[in-house]
């Protein structure tokens, strides 16, 4: 594993992020890149990197290691912080260099096939996690720090602290899963988190102070999917977010509601789940099919 990067820079590149705002992942993550820079330039102080250099390694990147538009990004992204917040570097290489991603939609899944899936989990600390990140269009993370302090029972509501991007915000808690998380939390009675590390025989639940592990719901759902006979590509934990982002939008909720339940910063975030769905399209035609009547004689 490797160490972190103690130097005055390093450290100020991390009280820059922080001051930002960014999330712990992407502290982590625009640190990663920041390392792997000075690891290509055989530990080279990264205030002597010329722009001229930085081009070459973002070629290197892009060319010969970065196939997937989506990891480079992070590159740029950790790089660019680094060098124009931290260094104060007004480099040119900024404004010319686009990370493009792929304009790839987002799997999603139907209602029946979201409740075909979930009985197929068989634990049940697993089910009431992933049921939770659907019912109420939750990031994994953010369900993974859940406490029981967030529950607002009285207005039926979770209180979500730090989100993406350090913003708070307040999500509808559904009275099914509220009685849901209730009856789970009874297995544990854990004072602060509702879904921590049970630990070797599910023993050390009262008393874990760490979140659920990751990969134990990655694989539940895994299994399940497979179980349930779903063929589509790429199901994963976030999927169950998009997929009720799309039926709150067939439903016919306000995509200005969708955007604040789910936290993104800008409309354009909430837009995607207009391509994935068909309800609009069917609705518009319906509308232009009887306006048109009685127009040809």
């Amino acid at each position: 594993m490797h160490q972190p990067l103690q130097t005055p820079w390093y450290d100020k590149s991390i009280k820059a992020l922080q001051l930002a705002g960014m999330s712990e992942s992407s502290q982590k993550s625009y640190a990663r890149s920041l390392r792997m820079l000075i690891e290509h330039f055989d530990g080279k102080d990264p205030r002597d990197i010329t722009e001229d250099e930085l081009q070459e390694y973002f070629l290197f990147r892009r060319n010969d290691c970065d196939r997937a538009s989506s990891t480079f990004k992070i590159c740029y992204s950790g790089l660019k912080f680094f060098f124009v917040n931290v260094l104060q570097r007004d480099w040119h290489i900024f404004e010319i260099l686009k990370a493009q991603r792929e304009q790839k939609l987002p799997c999603v899944l139907s209602r029946e096939e979201v409740y075909r899936i979930l009985p197929e989990v068989k634990t049940f600390h697993n089910y009431v996690f992933l049921s939770t990140v659907y019912s109420c269009r939750l990031r994994l993370q953010e369900v993974l720090h859940l406490q029981v302090s967030d529950i607002d029972s009285d207005r039926m509501r979770i209180h979500v602290h730090r989100g993406k991007g350090a913003k708070d915000r307040f999500v509808p808690l559904p009275h099914e899963t509220l009685i849901l998380l209730r009856q789970y939390w009874a297995t544990h009675r854990n004072p602060n988190l509702i879904f921590p590390a049970l630990g070797r025989g599910q023993k050390e639940g009262p008393t874990s102070k760490k979140p659920l592990a990751i990969a134990s719901v990655q694989g539940a759902l895994k299994k399940a999917v497979i179980s349930a006979g779903i063929k589509k590509r790429r199901v994963t934990i976030h999927t169950l977010r998009h997929s009720y982002a799309t039926h709150m939008l067939e439903a016919g909720v306000n995509i200005r509601v969708i955007q604040r339940y789910l936290g993104h910063a800008v409309l354009q975030t909430t837009m995607v789940y207009l391509h994935l769905t068909t309800k609009g399209q069917e609705d518009a035609f319906e509308i232009i099919d009887s306006q048109m009547k009685g127009f040809l004689r």
